[in-house]
This record gives structure tokens, sequence and C-alpha cells, in this order.
């Protein structure tokens, strides 16, 4: 899932960023209310988590513009302004939830799984499925033919970052930036080492494929002629020069 946190907090914002992604949250960050609400406008998230108090655009204002740009995205308030009334302007505005601060990060945890439990009926995904593998984003579970599947947090991120571009190529670049925000190479087997955990995780159990030249799972390697390495997510059928 993939939340947009606006926080001019950096403190704050350090903390929540790194709680939800170790909770297997993909987010972006927004450090004042003129970047979030560019960023809530484009409505390629799952979830919109705000401060209310701002620089340059309040966070209900935030709110506001995004649903008279009809966009639907749930959104969580954190404010620590606490009255009814506060609270009651919160929904009002547009906003799905309100959260006082401070707050137990549980909590806000379960609001978020909440959240997104209440839009499993919309058109936003909640379930990913190439085939026989299955992840039920909001559970975070994972199964491969009925069989669950263990993943860690980092991997499930993987996974889910590959499922969502299934049959595209996708590069290293692309995966440092969106499963470990890292913007540079770090010029190590990172990805290397990760793509084998979450392949053996995946195949563990599973009979081997008839064919020796088609992968299981159809996450493979192939090495172009500028040296970099692409990842494919999907099916196919033939021989590369590594295949995970």
């Amino acid at each position: 899932m993939h939340v947009l946190l606006i926080e001019d907090d950096a403190e704050a914002a350090r903390f929540l960023v790194k709680g939800l992604r170790e909770s297997g949250y993909s987010v972006d960050h927004a450090v004042d209310g003129r970047e979030g609400l560019l960023r809530a406008t484009e409505g390629q998230f799952d979830l919109v988590v705000t401060d209310r108090m701002l620089p340059h655009v309040d966070g209900l204002a935030i709110i506001e513009l995004m649903r008279a740009n009809g966009i639907l995205t749930s959104v969580l308030v954190l404010s620590a302004l606490g009255s009814v009334d506060d609270r009651i302007r919160g929904l009002k505005a547009g906003g799905d939830d309100y959260l006082t601060k401070p707050f137990a990060f549980a909590e806000l945890l379960a609001r978020i799984e909440a959240l997104l439990r209440r839009r499993a009926g919309s058109p936003h995904t909640t379930r990913l499925k190439v085939e026989d593998l299955e992840f039920d984003l909001l559970a975070r579970r994972v199964t491969r033919g009925g069989r669950a599947v263990e993943l860690t947090a980092r991997e499930m991120k993987l996974l889910e970052f590959l499922m969502r571009r299934a049959g595209q190529v996708v590069t290293r670049t692309m995966l440092l930036e969106g499963v470990w925000d890292l913007h540079f190479d770090p010029q190590s087997n990172l990805i290397d080492v990760h793509i084998s955990r979450l392949r053996q995780a995946i195949d563990r159990d599973t009979r081997p494929p008839a064919d020796p030249h088609r992968t299981r799972l159809g996450l493979r390697a192939r090495r172009p002629r500028n040296g970099c390495p692409l990842v494919r997510a999907g099916r196919h059928s033939g021989t590369c020069s590594s295949r995970f």
C-alpha cells in the first residue's frame, strides 16, 4: 500500500516514515502543505496521512481541494488540536479519521488498517494476483497455490513492487528507489540477494517446471549491452544470462 505522509516536523516525520516502512507500507513524504497538495492531487496513493497545521497550505485546505477535484483517497488527519469542534471541523472538511497528538504508533497503524478496510470495496486494489501467487495487501498475507508464504517486511515490499508491475521491465534504479528509498546505487549485491531469497520462499515446496528454461515465478534478470541488470515480473520462457 502506498501512503503519502504530509508532515513539516522533521523528527516526527522520520519516526513515522520509519515505522510505516517497517510495517510494510511504501511511504512518500511531503515536507509542507504546498508540496503535500501537489502530491495528494496526483491521486496515486492508497492513503494520505496529513498534519493539520502546515506551512503554506493548511491540512484541511488540502483535503477540501482533494475532494473538490474528485479525489476520494482516504485521509487521516494528525493534529494537536483535539477539541470536539476541531475534530468535527476536520471530518467535515472531508477527512476520514482524526487522530489527536500525542498518539501511540500502534493506534495509528490500527486506524490506517481500518481506513484501508473501508476502502476494500472501492476501485483501490487490495489484492494482487499473478497466476497462483496472491498477495492480500490488507492482511499482509502472501499465498502460492493456497500455501502460505512467510516473508519479511522488506521481502513483502519487494514482492508488492514487482507484482504491481507484472509483465513490465523493472530497473535496478526503480527497485532501489521504490523498495529501499535509495537514490544511488550502493554497488552491492543487495537486490540480487533479496530477489534470491524471495524466489526461494515463493518456490519452496512447489514442483519444478517441466521446461528447465522456464522460470516458475517469472522473476528474472538479464544484462543488456550497457551492463545494467533488469528485473522482470511476470512469466517468461527461454534462456537468460542470470535467472532468480
